[in-house]
């Protein structure tokens, strides 16, 4: 929880000068499947970005198995209500005591495409089939900056759901398709690119849950607790992870 050094897009551990980018879905998906003994070997500064979901991580940990080890496993038990508010951003966060792990999350962009969406999960057996296929997000103006950054190039349609909030022209569709090395891209009805079809309607607000489970997993317990977030982002996520963190282990 302390190597955390960046949330920007994503969340970034570093010490002793390494960093890791974008380590929340693959901790997520360790979350989700009750893995919490585990050495992570990796060559590169960053986690596979795959399709934008921890579906692929899910899958690898099937693959190589999981070993029940004789054991009894230390939960993180929450005895008290532990909040965190961002007034400005209308951001909050609350975890009370429960006898198991329950997340809700409320996002809302107010836009006309992705307004208000919320997502539950009331059992993290119900993780890999309703939280770890549900991909990240962008909206088409962040997406035109980070081109023009000349960033992303690495990146294809694949890796997240693109939201359109405004009237674009054939001409920067046509730009984005070129760039991407697509044939053609166009906005559907529902007001996303042509490059994926939804898994659920509300698949934005379910992977900002799935995010949400593998920040706070950097609390280094599996929590016995109830999560009601409005709002969450990494800023957030592991601000609130922080907290609960020194509440109870300092």
């Amino acid at each position: 929880m302390d190597n955390v050094i960046d949330t920007a897009r994503g969340t970034t551990l570093g010490k002793g000068g390494v960093k890791i980018y974008t380590v929340e879905h693959v901790l997520a998906s360790l979350r989700g499947m009750g893995v919490d003994n585990v050495l992570i070997d990796i060559d590169v500064e960053e986690m596979p970005i795959m399709d934008g979901s921890a579906r692929y991580f899910v899958e690898a940990i099937h693959k190589a198995g999981i070993v029940e080890q004789n054991a009894t496993r230390n939960y993180l038990e929450i005895k008290e209500p532990i909040s965190y508010k961002n007034e400005v951003l209308g951001i909050e966060l609350l975890i009370e005591p429960c006898d198991k792990f329950e997340v809700d999350v409320k996002v809302k962009y107010n836009t006309r495409v992705l307004d208000e969406q919320q997502a539950s999960l009331l059992d993290i057996k119900d993780f890999e089939k309703g939280i770890a296929p549900c991909r990240t997000f962008v909206f088409l103006h962040e997406l035109e900056t980070l081109i023009s950054r000349n960033l992303i190039k690495g990146g294809d349609l694949t890796n997240a759901i693109v939201f359109v909030n405004r009237k674009v022209s054939d001409e920067e569709l046509d730009r984005i398709a070129t760039f991407f090395r697509k044939p053609k891209v166009v906005v559907k009805e529902c007001g996303i690119l042509n490059n994926v079809e939804l898994y659920f309607e509300n698949e934005p607000a379910r992977h900002k849950l799935l995010d949400l489970i593998g920040d706070l997993s950097l609390v280094g317990r599996p929590i016995k607790g109830k999560v009601t977030a409005v709002k969450p982002g990494h800023f957030s996520n592991t601000s609130f992870a922080r907290k609960i963190k020194h509440t109870l282990l300092f």
